[in-house]
């Protein structure tokens, strides 16, 4: 049950994916003055080091935020953080827990939340953060990790199944002004076929404590049916919810089986998240940063990202029935309040040399 050490994996590129779109939710989120509660039910250790054994045994990172560094070192984040792209915030939070090159530190997501919440524009609301932690190593060097930020009652970390835990974390309390608002990022292992189950029952759970609340679920895209179905399941308890949602995927591709040494497992090509009431600005910023993440992180002719969202709003949107023959495309306009959905794919030069755009002239 305890096999899985995320140190081994830290910053790899579904680390990349997974933070990239928490830290694009809570941009969006922390304009309201309202304070968050944060929960994170599989925290991990907190931090991760680059140079550690873990982390060379594996070398993944060296194809992840190692790569990633040297896209942020040849275009730096401007100095003003309101004007950095979604890629340069993400790399520029990475960077401040490191001085110097390369970088030897990794943070996890009990970090990032923590840094957006004490922002100076932001640490007088004051947010709190809820962690889980059950691996007996990760939890001890949690709390280690967590006592170095004196932050007092505003962090709390508990050993203890998160998907238990969060039961009693919803509805989260309200502020001086009876608002509830909560963030909620699942990210268990997968080593055992049971997560999936429990990640789709506690999300199920969850809608029906607090509808409203932002959940990011992270998942790994491999050859396994449990894995096929949780985003199909996702989906449907969003829609049984009847709350919008938003599902990215990033592939990284294979790489050549003679870059593979023989004693090396297959590593993660792919990975999605999903998320439950996304901020209206995600999709977008999804749209803007996968391809940047592809390009830098891209190690097989399989890599690609795709945004798919569905939900009900009201707004004009071009859709192309998925069906169709790729090289015929097809497109219908409509305006109402909906079940829509949209999808946003990376697709290989070769159809988008003999295509044209199905919604052009709308």
């Amino acid at each position: 049950m305890f096999s899985y050490r995320h140190a081994f994996h830290a910053g790899n590129h579904a680390d990349a994916l997974k933070h990239l779109t928490l830290l694009a939710a809570l941009r969006h989120l922390m304009r309201k003055s309202a304070p968050l509660t944060l929960i994170d039910t599989h925290a991990g250790a907190g931090l991760y080091e680059l140079d550690g054994a873990a982390a060379r045994t594996a070398g993944e990172a060296e194809h992840g935020i190692a790569r990633l560094e040297a896209l942020y070192r040849a275009h730096p984040s401007p100095s003003n953080p309101a004007d950095a792209d979604p890629v340069q915030d993400y790399l520029a939070q990475v960077a401040s827990f490191n001085t110097g090159a390369p970088w030897r530190i990794y943070p996890g997501s009990p970090f990032l939340m923590h840094a957006a919440m004490n922002e100076p524009a932001r640490a007088a609301v004051r947010d709190r953060l809820k962690l889980f932690e059950l691996h007996p190593t990760d939890i001890q060097a949690l709390h280690a990790h967590v006592a170095q930020l004196h932050a007092g009652r505003q962090i709390s970390v508990a050993r203890q199944d998160g998907f238990e835990g969060l039961k009693a974390l919803l509805p989260p309390p309200p502020d001086a002004t009876g608002s509830r608002r909560a963030l909620v990022l699942i990210d268990p292992s997968y080593e055992i076929k049971t997560d999936y189950a429990k990640v789709a029952d506690a999300v199920q759970d969850s809608l029906r404590r607090f509808a409203t609340g932002v959940y990011l679920i992270w998942h790994p895209i491999i050859a396994r049916p449990q894995a096929h179905e949780l985003p199909r399941r996702l989906r449907t308890l969003a829609r049984q919810a009847e709350r919008p949602w938003l599902h990215a995927t990033l592939a990284v591709g294979s790489p050549p089986s003679t870059a593979l040494q023989a004693h090396q497992p297959q590593p993660l090509r792919a990975s999605g998240m999903f998320v439950i009431n996304p901020p209206h600005t995600l999709a977008a910023t999804l749209q803007t940063a996968l391809p940047v993440l592809q390009q830098a992180l891209a190690r097989g002719p399989q890599a690609g990202w795709e945004v798919e969202a569905g939900g009900r709003r009201r707004f004009w949107f071009c859709h192309k029935p998925f069906g169709l023959s790729l090289s015929k495309p097809r497109a219908t306009a409509s305006t109402g309040s909906f079940d829509f959905h949209f999808k946003t794919t990376k697709y290989p030069p070769s159809f988008r040399a003999k295509s044209r755009n199905p919604c052009s002239g709308r």
